[in-house]
């Protein structure tokens, strides 16, 4: 059984957007991931991933769609995905330890 995908925007302290994501992101869901980022806007989006359990291509194609303005924070889980995938090549992939949050860093 997949884990349900929450997606909540939040501001940082120095105004940023921050979008964090928890659960799986998959082709069932990659549309709510969509949404939610055509709702932060065109400004530079850091997106935490460290709570994310899964990604597939489908979340994938999402975020190279928008790869110019997002800077990732993600679990070594999911790392090796978005360097396979060539996304860690095009935007800032920053490595977060378990139980980290983003918004702290």
């Amino acid at each position: 059984m997949t884990t349900p995908l929450t997606l909540s925007i939040d501001r940082r302290p120095d105004g940023r957007a921050m979008l964090t994501a928890v659960g799986e992101i998959d082709m069932s869901n990659a549309g709510q991931l969509r949404d939610a980022l055509a709702q932060a806007g065109d400004g530079p989006l850091l997106i935490d991933l460290t709570a994310v359990e899964y990604l597939d291509s489908a979340g994938l194609t999402v975020l190279f769609a928008h790869a110019g303005h997002l800077e990732l924070v993600a679990t070594p889980l999911l790392l090796p995905v978005l360097k396979i995938s060539g996304l860690s090549e095009i935007t800032e992939v920053r490595r977060a330890d378990p139980g980290t949050e983003a918004a702290a860093q």
